[in-house]
């Protein structure tokens, strides 16, 4: 299964960890961090021209997504239901 994650990225299901609101990004200093170390080992990825919505975990990559955090958490819990 596999997930849409805005532009031309999809990823499997299975390899989802967390999907967060932006906002997660400026309230917490823990999330800062974890972008941080991510970035600099090139492991981040913007998706599209659009305004980033929200940040999608996965075991190898963060992506920034022009997608809402609530309609990729119901994308992923239909992708799991089923």
């Amino acid at each position: 299964m596999f997930i849409h994650l805005g532009g031309e990225k999809i990823i499997r299901a299975s390899e989802l960890v967390a999907i967060f609101d932006l906002s997660i990004e400026k309230s917490s200093k823990i999330s800062k961090q974890f972008i941080n170390f991510a970035t600099k080992d090139k492991k981040v990825e913007v998706i599209g021209d659009e305004e980033s919505k929200s940040l999608v975990v996965t075991q190898s990559k963060v992506y920034y997504s022009p997608i809402s955090s609530m309609t990729l958490k119901k994308r992923a819990h239909q992708l799991l239901t089923n």
